[in-house]
């Protein structure tokens, strides 16, 4: 998970540079998912990012199809990724193949939710 307490200088600093998968993954750590207080990219909900001229695709899936919180979390998205240079289109490509599951999350997922030591 990202620093939460990230200024805006901080962020300003990370994207003076080319809009790369790695910014957008860094700033998609601020898109916390709000049942489990853990962001997206930890969680193993981000399957890709896609950086062209026509904007920022992000390939992501939810924890299962009938999750209320899509809608949310494509705003998040887009709110987050808004602060990269020149404010690219921003697309959520949600998909659900393959499933998501808890075998996906990271270490650092699994140890905030208490799953490892």
């Amino acid at each position: 998970m990202t620093d939460q307490g990230r200024s805006r200088l901080d962020v300003t600093a990370m994207v003076a540079g080319p809009v790369t998968e790695d910014v957008v993954l860094d700033l998609l750590g601020d898109v916390i998912d709000p049942e489990l207080g853990v962001d997206i990219v930890n969680l193993g909900l981000v399957y890709g990012v896609d950086v062209g001229a026509a904007g920022v695709v992000v390939r992501m899936t939810l924890t299962t199809p009938g999750c209320p919180l899509g809608a949310y979390l494509d705003d998040e998205v887009g709110r987050c990724l808004a602060q990269l240079p020149g404010a690219p289109n921003v697309l959520v490509d949600l998909v659900w193949e393959p499933r998501w599951s808890p075998a996906m999350m990271t270490g650092e997922a699994k140890r905030l939710l208490g799953w490892s030591r």
